[in-house]
């Protein structure tokens, strides 16, 4: 069925691309189902979040009702997954909401979306690089075996040798490492990296099921009271306010389905498949989230988990199983690694489709002959990640990922909206229902989100948004296609 064009705007920032859907035959193979995709989102979605964030988001913003900042987070997920659904449905390409937005809203929005997109992307990876160096250490020293410490901190960070001295840090050296193997592994293809997902996703979900079921026994009803702390006098420091900013925090947590609607042009059957995978992905990790935080925060008290940077293993050692402290540490390994593949996954498609489109120099568009993957996005994304999580601390990384997201989601759910007056009769194999209230809803709750966030976080979001725009005019808005064919 033939596409109908969207009408472009008269000026040329506003520019926006036809509705053209790629053919089978060219670009990337479309090898992805519901299930793979349904494994892709939870991959991404339970690591970070659940193993790390939680504990942060309870000592310092939310207490026990860190339970309620992650529902106050599903809520909002829900209204922009919807809308996702409904343009990944109708436009199954690759970019996600760089590429709704290009063509629902013009080309100038779609460079402000697809860079804060490659941002997300590249700290995310990064922070969850950092993580994941941490759990393998403390994994491999439980087994006798010992890194050097300064080979696992950055040189903003202070290290503490055998011997008792402190120094500084040199690189985090397993962090670049594990950036260096998934994305090797993306390179190879991403039905195979869709397999070794799955079988990570199925590993990751039986190890928080067995969290869950032998820790629900030791829970101590005393942690949970307070349950909502009373605030401190000071905004997001616990109280309504702290269990909003603590659903800003964990936010980056559900970058989950976002990513799986990059993988779009790769699902064999878009419009069935894409909601499935998206609002499918979202449920079980929300149910996932809010079982697992309601169990860590009754085996350990909130306070006990401030500067904790593993919070799951301190609440497991409440318990009597020394066999699940090994399983818990293993399974949050699995985590992470699933994580950064679904985030790098993103992150290459996004910046392939952007250099596509001709913002971005034609290299980063080339697709490996044999491999059908955008291998040039996938090196120069390992290089430039694996050196932030080398040489940058996780705080550092970790206060940018959140942002970015709600942004993302607030564009999507305007451009749901956009289209449904610019090209009304453009086939929509799934609708959101409700007319426009979902969308303004998801508008809503996703902007209160962000505005709960601390003032440092916008200002960096800012920085790299101006970086962005000396780059589009620069460069991008004369080699854009759309320039070319005015």
């Amino acid at each position: 069925m033939a596409q109908p064009p969207v009408t472009r705007s008269s000026s040329s920032l506003l520019r926006r691309k036809r509705i053209e859907i790629p053919s089978d035959t060219q670009g990337l193979r479309r090898v992805l189902g519901p299930a793979s995709l349904i494994a892709l989102g939870i991959g991404c979605t339970i690591g970070a979040g659940l193993f790390s964030l939680t504990g942060i988001a309870a000592s310092e913003n939310a207490g026990p009702a860190v339970v309620l900042s992650y529902i106050v987070a599903a809520v909002a997920c829900g209204f922009a997954g919807l809308c996702y659904s409904e343009l990944a449905s109708m436009i199954p390409i690759a970019g996600s909401a760089y590429s709704y937005a290009y063509m629902a809203l013009g080309e100038v929005v779609a460079w402000i979306i697809g860079w804060d997109l490659v941002l997300e992307y590249a700290v995310g990876a990064a922070a969850v690089s950092v993580s994941w160096s941490r759990y393998v250490a403390s994994l491999l020293g439980s087994w006798g075996i010992s890194l050097p410490p300064r080979l696992l901190a950055s040189p903003f960070e202070t290290v503490v040798l055998p011997d008792g001295s402190h120094v500084t840090g040199l690189m985090n050296l397993p962090a670049a490492f594990i950036i260096c193997v998934v994305s090797a592994l993306l390179i190879r293809g991403v039905s195979e990296s869709a397999r070794v997902n799955a079988v990570i996703v199925v590993v990751k979900l039986a190890i928080i099921v067995a969290v869950v079921a032998f820790g629900l026994p030791y829970i101590k009803t005393a942690n949970y009271v307070p349950f909502i702390p009373d605030n401190t006098g000071t905004f997001g420091h616990f109280g309504l306010s702290g269990i909003m900013r603590a659903a800003g925090t964990i936010f980056f947590a559900y970058v989950g389905f976002d990513a799986v609607s990059t993988a779009a042009q790769e699902a064999r059957n878009p419009g069935r498949d894409m909601p499935i995978g998206i609002l499918g992905s979202l449920l079980v990790c929300t149910v996932a989230y809010v079982l697992f935080s309601l169990v860590l925060t009754g085996l350990v008290n909130y306070k006990d988990m401030l500067g904790d940077a593993a919070p799951v293993a301190t609440a497991i050692d409440q318990t009597p199983f020394a066999w699940l402290k090994l399983a818990v540490k293993l399974g949050i390994i699995c985590g992470f690694t699933s994580v950064l593949l679904v985030l790098l996954l993103g992150q290459s498609r996004v910046f392939y489709a952007m250099s596509r489109d001709g913002l971005l120099p034609r290299l980063f568009a080339s697709i490996h002959p044999r491999w059908r993957t955008p291998w040039y996005s996938n090196l120069l994304f390992m290089v430039l990640t694996g050196g932030l999580a080398a040489f940058l601390p996780i705080d550092q990384l970790a206060h940018m990922t959140s942002i970015g997201t709600l942004l993302a989601f607030v564009i999507v759910c305007i451009g749901v909206m956009f289209l449904r007056r610019s090209a009304p009769d453009m086939e929509r194999r799934f609708r959101v229902p409700g007319g426009p209230i979902i969308p303004i809803l998801g508008i809503v709750c996703c902007t209160a989100v962000m505005l709960s966030l601390d003032g440092l976080t916008w200002i960096r979001l800012g920085v790299w948004m101006a970086i962005g725009m000396l780059i589009y005019f620069g460069y991008s808005r004369r080699n854009s296609h759309l320039a070319h064919d005015a």
